[in-house]
């Protein structure tokens, strides 16, 4: 039993097998094309939690495109199944509690708590199943073919059998704590996301039946290199330890073992009404959330019925929440086969480019203030660079002695972030430094305090959001002195400040000097660390007051313009029912409606039949991640709108979040932004479109424009022309 991942597939012709493997899987649920409902219902709502799996779908279905390198394809395994994980600990874990409590309330698709949970595992049984096709037929092939090969210890010859026992005797062995159950020893506590094995033992000097279980550690590398050949050949960490189970049970017979996974509830409830204060009520949630509820069982192999109904039995989980990995349980680990040095397995190396605007003249740094005093600035990330432009900026801002105050929303970012250091070092010469750290950022809590203390140590006024709202606006705010005046500079981006994302997640950012921005930015900053209501914003849409209001009047303004109206809209989930509805009311009377979305659709196009919505998601290399809203007649204006900022079309973006979409005014950026959308809606090759019945298909088969490299073209083509 345990890991049944066997590596030592026979591969004679490493494109003949994959071509066979490949015309396997297609057909149906298994093509790399079609992504067949999982939604039956006729409602004109799409669910949500359905719509996400087909999301995780189109990731999964570029671990078995041959247009994607090998590596590449090993890491979007990964991180499908970290999205997956993700998506049990928060989504199914909610709909968990909903059922538990018996709330019988039906979502805007008609469907109960019940009836969902039903079908979101059914859907989740069909991905697993292709997932692990994809891994035995294609990748794990494609590997070996490769020379990167994972072995089992039995398969090893007698040198590399005798360093791996001198590892484990000398470095993995002192880590292990086999725990025993039984009446002197209960069920101990099995830890969120952690890799188990389950043991069967039974004593040879009684004949009675034990059990126990062992942890595999994290502070070893999941796949450890066997150093007897060059190529990249490795046995699984668990496989060792399987492996020399009798030096943890000695004098014991072991009758059997099995992997397994738990899957616990990892979202956050806290009282914030009832929180005097919110740094330590996020902190004592973190603690809890370490023993939520049970939610997801995944074992491995060959299943242990008796160990099986122990894990249920003292996990309180039911046979339905058990999930059988037939290959590789928890594929995140896989990540690290992604870091093995071969570049010609891997996408070809990017590095963002200096935009125009921001290039220096005769080899002389870019005074940021000055340039930005010339006008607006729009950049495209990672094509663009976020360290020259808005890291720039924030590092200038840190040392000019002219400036007053720095202002900023921080939601997420970076371990090593050079924006902390340098508000750090801002506020450690004297300026006024206040940072908004939104504390409940799902996953990145502890992070997020952590860096609130670091700030406020070194003197940063923080804030910690809102009662009842999240802060996940990308702002930026600094004040100037320039003699005769004082001058705002300011972002706004649909972004997080982290280096490291920028260079992987496709986000805008506008950096300007307009002083109606910083007035709004203003407004908006002292609003949040003070007190304020009923603000009247001149550039900027602020949720949850003005933003649903200012969008719905947009879409019933294009609709009054009938055929001559056109929406085009790219964000990451559509979910809000109100403002679908409203998208269905415009296209009904002839408004040319596209949306680009990369995530959750609740919109379902072609719904009373009616054609004018298309609906289209773009994924591959980079994730798309930014939000940008455009209506041709604008707001009884007659001239185009054009909108970018953190929102997605969500009731908790719309409702529950501080949110900012700034006006780009100015026509050269407004060109730009048409260049992007032009691009996403003519690409026919990382396209999926969504159709009627709720299936996506892809737009080609792997032939065509590719948005992402026509992007990395671009931007080299136009800063070349900037020197």
């Amino acid at each position: 039993m345990g890991n049944s991942a066997d590596w030592e597939a026979v591969v004679p012709d490493p494109d003949s097998a994959n071509d066979a493997a490949a015309d396997r899987l297609l057909g149906g649920f298994e093509s790399s094309f079609v992504i067949p409902s999982f939604d039956d219902n006729d409602s004109p709502y799409l669910n949500r939690e359905l719509s996400w799996l087909a999301f995780n779908a189109r990731v999964l279905a570029l671990a078995k495109d041959p247009n994607v390198p090998l590596l590449e394809r090993v890491r979007f395994l990964s991180i499908y199944s970290s999205n997956l994980d993700e998506f049990f600990q928060v989504r199914v874990a909610g709909l968990k509690d909903q059922v538990a409590g018996e709330v019988a309330l039906r979502g805007p698709d008609g469907r109960t708590p019940v009836e969902q949970l039903r079908a979101v595992t059914d859907a989740v049984r069909r991905l697993t199943f292709d997932k692990q096709q994809i891994f035995k037929e294609l990748v794990r092939p494609g590997l070996v073919a490769n020379g990167i090969v994972v072995r089992k210890v039995s398969q090893l010859d007698q040198a590399d059998v005798d360093y791996l026992d001198e590892l484990f005797r000398e470095r993995i062995f002192p880590v292990l704590t086999p725990l025993a159950i039984d009446p002197g020893h209960p069920f101990p506590y099995i830890s969120d996301l952690s890799l188990n094995l389950a043991v069967v033992l039974r004593d040879s000097n009684t004949g009675r039946q034990l059990f126990a279980r062992v942890k595999i550690p994290n502070s070893f590398p999941r796949l450890l290199a066997l150093p007897s050949v060059e190529e990249p050949h490795f046995v699984l960490l668990e496989d060792v330890i399987s492996h020399h189970l009798d030096a943890l049970f000695l004098g014991m017979e072991i009758e059997s073992q099995q992997f397994f996974r738990v899957t616990r509830n990892a979202d956050l409830t806290y009282e914030e009404e009832e929180a005097e204060d919110l740094l330590f009520a996020v902190e004592m949630e973190l603690r809890r959330r370490r023993f939520g509820r049970a939610i997801r069982l995944e074992v491995s192999g060959e299943v242990d019925e008796q160990i099986q109904g122990l894990l249920l039995d003292e996990l309180d989980l039911a046979p339905e929440d058990v999930f059988v990995e037939e290959t590789l349980l928890d594929m995140t680990g896989l990540a690290e086969i992604v870091d093995i040095d071969r570049p010609d397995l891997r996408y070809p190396a990017w590095t963002a480019v200096t935009p125009p605007a921001l290039q220096p003249k005769a080899d002389e740094r870019v005074n940021m203030f000055a340039r930005l005093s010339e006008g607006d600035i729009l950049v495209h990330h990672p094509y663009e660079s976020f360290t020259v432009s808005v890291g720039e900026l924030i590092h200038q801002a840190s040392v000019d002695a002219h400036v007053l105050a720095i202002k900023m929303t921080l939601y997420r970012t970076s371990g090593d972030s050079p924006l902390i250091d340098a508000l750090v070092r801002a506020a450690e010469s004297g300026k006024q430094v206040a940072v908004l750290i939104e504390l409940k950022a799902r996953f990145d809590e502890q992070a997020n305090i952590g860096w609130a203390r670091r700030l406020e140590q070194a003197g940063v006024h923080v804030a910690y959001g809102l009662i009842g709202l999240k802060i996940h606006s990308k702002t930026i705010m600094i004040v100037r002195d320039e003699g005769k005046k004082i001058r705002r500079y300011c972002h706004i981006g649909t972004g997080n400040y982290n280096h490291r994302t920028a260079r992987l997640y496709e986000d805008f950012g506008l950096l300007t000097a307009d002083q109606q921005i910083g007035d709004d930015l203003a407004n908006l900053f002292n609003q949040l660390t003070g007190y304020g209501r009923d603000v009247d914003y001149q550039r900027i849409l602020v949720a949850p007051d003005q933003l649903r209001p200012a969008l719905r009047d947009l879409i019933r303004e294009e609709a009054a313009h009938g055929a001559d109206g056109r929406i085009i809209m790219k964000m990451n989930s559509l979910v809000d029912p109100e403002l679908i509805s409203q998208l269905y009311e415009a296209a009904e009377v002839g408004v040319q409606i596209d949306l680009i979305v990369r995530g959750i659709c609740g919109l379902r196009p072609g719904y009373s039949g009616q054609d004018n919505i298309r609906v289209r998601s773009i994924v591959g290399r980079f994730l798309e991640h930014s939000r940008v809203y455009f209506f041709a007649n604008g707001k009884g204006t007659g001239e185009p709108a054009y909108f970018i900022g953190s929102a997605d079309l969500m009731p908790r973006n719309l409702n529950r979040r501080i949110e900012v979409l700034t006006h780009v005014d100015e026509p050269a950026l407004q060109s730009k932004i048409d260049v992007v959308l032009d691009v996403l809606l003519d690409d026919d090759q990382l396209a999926w479109i969504l159709h009627a019945d709720g299936s996506w298909r892809r737009q080609s088969e792997g032939v065509g424009s590719n948005a992402h490299e026509l992007f990395q073209h671009l931007a080299l083509a136009e800063a070349f022309e900037g020197r």
